[in-house]
């Protein structure tokens, strides 16, 4: 993995974490999410117009890449925010999702494009798995009820959620690698298929649903509507030119924006056990990057 791929994937991170943790803070919800997303819309059509007008043309393999990633990161974004709303922890939910998705890639690089990683690189992408899951402390609680709410900690909805990442990673690399569609207009045109979808969803199930985000969490929709397509707009760019089965793992240094901000912000604690397991994931990067 060269440095520049490198650094973009570590600013995807910071900002793929960030928008994670104003999500967990504002409380989530499907509003939350169509508005975000209609956000998102709005700021990135007209750059996507601008790079269409220089060119660009929507053929229909390019339409079912696009349709597919759409209703693929609907998943996610559903069990990301229900494992959030579950009761799961950032600091838990948001690296037992991202640890099960970088595993799951490797092994579908490797069994069905050929990617080959050498031993130490793979040895950081271990590293990077298992910082992940000391990061979420003991794993005999993931699966526990809350004693005073009753609810679960999100951890099957975060494992479920793993393998959408897995499936999206997976799927977004062939887009951009081998049908050579823009980032900016590959993400773009997935979400207008989730806008599609989330909007009429959200308004079935709670017709106020939206209005009501809006006024409660304004800023916290716009964030997430800039943060979220920006940090995969850095990603796919990332995937054009570097192996799908170095990216996923180097995506996991977001795990430890995740734990800090978890720790020092949301007071989720135990900041001891989240130091030792960053330095694994640091460590594990560098790794990725020799590798």
């Amino acid at each position: 993995m060269s440095n520049a791929a490198l650094l973009i994937i570590i600013i995807a991170a910071l900002l793929h974490a960030s928008w994670n943790y104003v999500l967990k803070r504002s409380g989530g919800g499907l509003g939350i999410l169509a508005l975000s997303a209609a956000t998102a819309g709005a700021i990135l059509t007209p750059i996507a117009f601008f790079l269409i007008w220089q060119g660009f043309s929507f053929t229909w393999p390019i339409v079912g890449m696009v349709v597919g990633s759409g209703i693929i990161h609907i998943g996610y974004f559903l069990l990301l925010d229900r494992a959030y709303r579950s009761g799961g922890d950032l600091s838990v939910v948001y690296p037992l999702a991202r640890a099960t998705g970088p595993l799951l890639t490797i092994i579908a690089a490797t069994l069905f494009f050929g990617e080959r990683m050498t031993p130490i690189a793979l040895a950081g992408a271990v590293l990077i798995g298992v910082s992940a899951l000391v990061l979420t402390g003991d794993p005999r609680r993931l699966f526990s009820r809350n004693k005073t709410t009753g609810a679960h900690s999100g951890a099957s909805f975060a494992l479920l959620c793993g393998c959408v990442i897995a499936t999206y990673t997976v799927w977004d690399k062939q887009a951009v690698a081998l049908f050579l569609i823009p980032p900016l207009i590959f993400d773009w045109a997935a979400n207008l298929v989730r806008i599609a979808v989330l909007v009429p969803y959200a308004r079935h199930f709670d017709p106020n649903a939206m209005t009501r985000a809006w006024r409660q969490h304004k800023w916290s929709v716009i964030a997430i509507g800039i943060m979220s397509p920006l940090s995969y707009i850095l990603v796919l760019t990332a995937m054009v030119t570097t192996p799908v089965s170095y990216i996923a793992p180097a995506r996991e240094m977001s795990i430890l924006f995740a734990a800090l901000l978890g720790a020092h912000l949301l007071k989720e604690g135990d900041a001891t056990r989240r130091t030792i397991a960053a330095i694994g994931m640091v460590l594990g990067v560098a790794g990725l990057a020799v590798g």
